[in-house]
């Protein structure tokens, strides 16, 4: 099968070109190779690819730089899915897109999830051009599949889990505020990197929601994953009063996996199982990281 990844030195996008080139024909691309947001330039290397498969992992992700940006903002993560869809409708790919737990406002009362059917209501620039991103994919693409997922990390790249890591090595001493008071679910990239694997070779079309099972606050995920790592640290939990930013954070960002389960089909662990396997396997090269070396 000949896939195109779309974002391959994100995070995702890079576990998923390492899983996927193994047992098909992968053609890797990013910035400045495609511009998502340049309806040439999609048509351009779409037709030179001929895939199969379009797995859309690119988007303008700088949740506070959105509300500043909009223009690019929409551009990359409204105006790129459409173009997607439509190329893809014309190949007769499928197209995987990526979205998020932005397109909720987050004001759902802990521990409810929200599920594949409930009505959106994003609050950030972030959000709403996400789901008019989901909305442009629906209505173009006729074979689609919407992830959307939250709280990504993973080995490659810049992420919460590895700037906690950094901030603790750097002075173990230095008291760090981490907000206690957004619930969510850590998901490993390589986890959702499986799920978009069993996909690839599914029918199963629509929205769903994928992230790993349970959820904590960014505090208690922090605490975790550096009690994990066995280094010392000193975190105090805050709110988000404390930690005020331009862009609006939900609340409640747990995601229920509802379609995949209901399918058979879904990858996801617990995500305390997924932080074990992580810091088992990369441990000594997150740690190098964090030093320098």
């Amino acid at each position: 099968m000949k896939i195109v990844i779309i974002g391959k030195n994100g995070q995702l996008g890079t576990d998923c070109l390492t899983l996927l080139s193994k047992d098909h024909q992968t053609a890797g691309c990013d910035i400045p190779e495609i511009n998502i947001g340049d309806r040439e330039n999609v048509d351009r290397f779409m037709e030179k690819n001929q895939p199969d498969v379009i797995i859309n992992c690119a988007a303008y992700t700088a949740v506070d730089n959105c509300e500043k940006e909009v223009d690019l903002t929409w551009q990359v993560n409204a105006q790129g899915p459409k173009y997607l869809a439509q190329a893809a409708a014309r190949l007769n790919s499928r197209l995987i897109h990526i979205s998020t737990d932005y397109v909720f406002d987050g004001y759902r009362e802990v521990p409810d999830p929200y599920l594949e059917t409930d009505t959106p209501n994003p609050l950030s620039q972030y959000g709403k051009s996400k789901l008019a991103g989901e909305e442009m994919v629906t209505g173009y693409a006729p074979d689609h599949a919407i992830l959307r997922t939250a709280w990504l990390y993973s080995a490659f790249g810049g992420n919460f889990l590895k700037t906690m890591l950094k901030l603790a090595l750097s002075d173990p001493e230095r008291e760090l505020k981490v907000v206690d008071d957004q619930y969510g679910s850590l998901t490993w990239s390589y986890t959702l990197a499986l799920q978009i694997q069993k996909l690839v070779q599914s029918d199963l079309q629509g929205i769903m929601h994928t992230t790993a099972e349970g959820y904590s606050s960014w505090y208690g995920a922090a605490c975790y994953f550096l009690d994990g790592m066995d280094v010392p640290y000193n975190i105090r939990p805050c709110t988000t009063a404390e930690y005020p930013t331009p862009a609006h954070r939900p609340a409640n960002s747990i995601l229920a996996n509802k379609v995949l389960l209901d399918a058979g089909l879904s990858t996801f662990v617990s995500w305390q199982e997924d932080i074990d396997t992580f810091i088992a396997r990369y441990r000594e090269q997150l740690l190098a990281e964090a030093l320098g070396n």
